[in-house]
């Protein structure tokens, strides 16, 4: 059975007739139920009765229910509700907008509002330059999404998607002092999802695409691009690129090994399959393979979809065939962003000497971490609760930090590199072992530091121009 998560805590409100043993039978129930018991608060007792909470964490609310349901079957015990920590950390939202001035006196108005504002205005009309410096433009960026393919939830729409974008621009503030704002879009016309973000651009420094649908994605992507002034950046795709790059980096540091002379196979050659794949290659990785549904893509086979074409056209040099167990063997690192439970350890077995293995898939990933970890030297995966976490908000926050510090126009492949080399850099050399070769979420000034090593390296204007 799958592990209790953190993220379905919930708190039982208990009340049960007064013995000296009465809550051990309650919490042995719990227990027996495969919840995990984090805290028990009395609330009232007498010479009667006993009321009291008891927090857990369970798979999920139906699980919560199911427990609640069977201590109610026992005589005497009411369960007056259930507390879900999750909900009532959504309700009403997870984010509001503040006031960074006071707005007390008439003073204050006439400078915020009118008739003051004019001036600025007027500024902005003869140096558009200026709303960097002088409006929420600096420090804010949009999170767009249309809401198909939302985490492991698919195509749920952009009323759904809202929690997941509220809670990335949390993330945003959190971790890099950036404002950023949900924008869920009602609509899958790819060309009207890049007109309406060109139309709201002005307001924002940069944009932030999640949980766009492949291959729409990649239009979209080079399209805004290509039409704005101001950073498009696809956090599937390229965030996820940097923090596998920065793990990779450390992983063939402990495993003695060099970029351009391992051999890579990648499974999922969607969104940010596409992107690992380009980004290693940049790196000098040469011997890459991309299997899809169909096994391994290469020059032999004509892909419809351009993009995926292109990584037919341009990777697999020894133009190897078969499925993704086939061409796995021998292998000396698999990155998986693909679907669950397709490997086994036996497959693992078939690599080389000291294998690395990012097996990605949430939740389930692509082969158990504990069974690849018999025959693979390094193993990494989505989840919390293994080590080395592949999580993107090791990236984007100190990304775009420093992208709005130098006011950057554009993201380029040399920024990824610079973003994942600082993350990679955050394991000091006398930590990193198989167990450690990524920094956690909770890694301190991480942000700071990738964001620093974007301003050290691109705040010269050389590199791209950058809005003075």
């Amino acid at each position: 059975m799958a592990k209790p998560r953190p993220s379905y805590a919930v708190t039982l409100r208990i009340e049960i007739p007064y013995d000296d043993h009465a809550v051990p039978r309650i919490t042995n129930e719990i227990s027996y139920e495969d919840a995990l018991i984090t805290g028990i608060d009395m609330v009232r007792s007498d010479d009667e009765h006993l009321l009291f909470d008891v927090t857990c964490m369970t798979h999920d609310l139906n699980h919560a229910k199911k427990i609640r349901k069977k201590l109610q079957r026992t005589e005497g015990v009411i369960v007056h509700g259930i507390h879900d920590a999750t909900v009532q950390a959504h309700l009403g939202g997870k984010i509001e907008v503040t006031l960074k001035r006071p707005l007390k006196t008439r003073q204050d108005l006439s400078k915020i509002y009118t008739p003051g504002v004019a001036a600025i205005c007027e500024r902005i009309v003869e140096d558009p330059s200026e709303a960097r410096r002088l409006t929420i433009k600096r420090n804010t960026v949009a999170v767009v999404t249309d809401g198909t393919a939302v985490l492991g939830l698919g195509d749920i729409g952009p009323l759904a998607a809202m929690p997941v974008m509220e809670g990335k621009a949390a993330l945003f503030k959190n971790f890099a002092g950036v404002d950023a704002w949900p924008v869920c879009l009602d609509t899958k016309d790819t060309e009207e999802i890049i007109s309406i973000v060109k139309a709201i651009a002005p307001g924002f420094a940069g944009i932030n695409l999640e949980d766009i649908s492949a291959p729409r994605c990649f239009e979209i992507e080079r399209r805004l691009r290509e039409e704005l002034d101001i950073p498009v950046f696809h956090d599937d795709q390229h965030g996820t690129a940097v923090v596998v790059l920065a793990a990779l980096i450390n992983a063939l540091k402990v495993v003695g090994k060099k970029i351009e002379d391992v051999r890579i196979v990648v499974s999922g050659v969607g969104a940010a399959g596409n992107a690992i794949i380009r980004l290693l290659k940049s790196q000098g990785a040469y011997d890459i393979i991309g299997c899809g549904r169909n096994g391994a893509l290469g020059a032999f086979r004509e892909e419809a979809d351009p993009d995926r074409n292109w990584l037919a056209q341009n990777t697999n040099p020894r133009q190897v065939q078969g499925s993704l167990k086939d061409v796995l063997a021998g292998a000396d690192v698999f990155i998986g962003v693909s679907a669950g439970n397709i490997l086994t350890g036996e497959d693992i077995a078939t690599m080389a000497k000291d294998a690395v293995v990012f097996a990605l898939a949430n939740p389930t990933p692509e082969v158990d971490p504990g069974a690849a970890g018999k025959y693979a030297s390094v193993v990494a995966t989505g989840r919390s609760d293994y080590p080395n976490q592949i999580n993107n908000v090791l990236a984007f926050p100190g990304l775009f930090r420093g992208m709005l510090d130098v006011r950057a126009h554009e993201v380029t492949d040399q920024m990824l590199v610079v973003a994942a080399n600082a993350i990679a850099a955050a394991v000091e050399p006398a930590e990193l072992n198989s167990a450690f070769i990524i920094p956690g979420v909770f890694t301190p000034d991480l942000a700071e530091k990738v964001a620093g090593a974007i301003r050290e390296e691109f705040a010269n204007g050389q590199q791209w121009a950058v809005a003075h």
